[in-house]
């Protein structure tokens, strides 16, 4: 079986370097390659949808149980709603019954992980590592049968699913 999305191991060969911090006006990204990805918040307000906007890059949340992958088990990969950068595979969502999709585990380096001292409480945020998108928390310890005991809460509008292809090979 082929995914009908971008290579994440291209991906991986090119980590992230320098993101300019979330408050920042410019969010520059430089990959060891030496490429430079920079825009704006503008920039961003032109590619993405408001909510999208308010979401990614604004640190929003979309309420619970509204989401368009919450229950979406179809086989493929989850990619970043802003860059398309591979970030889950679907074989590590699972349903945790907190109202948002949840994985127990990410493509390695794909994902950043930063502590949120937001809402009065200490939590662990979770961003696009390769465009520095917010897309949700991890939380850990909460008892779920999981190889990671870990849950990714992550907003269903950061996130685009790229479906399995199951078209078999036959040349």
């Amino acid at each position: 079986m082929m995914f009908n999305c971008a290579s994440y191991k291209h991906f991986l060969r090119r980590r992230l370097v320098f993101i300019a911090p979330s408050h920042s006006k410019i969010f520059a990204i430089r990959t060891m390659s030496g490429i430079n990805k920079v825009k704006s918040n503008e920039e961003w307000r032109a590619i993405l949808s408001p909510e999208q906007f308010r979401v990614l890059r604004m640190k929003g949340t979309e309420p619970p149980g509204t989401g368009e992958y919450e229950h979406n088990n179809a086989a493929g990969i989850y990619t970043c709603a802003a860059c398309d950068t591979p970030l889950y595979k679907s074989n590590t969502k699972y349903d945790s019954g907190c109202g948002w999709p949840a994985f127990f585990d990410a493509i390695p380096g794909a994902v950043s992980r930063h502590e949120d001292r937001s809402l009065g409480m200490v939590r662990t945020e979770i961003t696009c590592t390769a465009c520095g998108g917010h897309l949700g928390h991890v939380f850990k310890g909460e008892g779920h049968k999981t190889p990671t005991n870990e849950r990714h809460c992550v907003n269903s509008i950061s996130l685009s699913f790229a479906a399995e292809d199951n078209q078999s090979n036959n040349s």
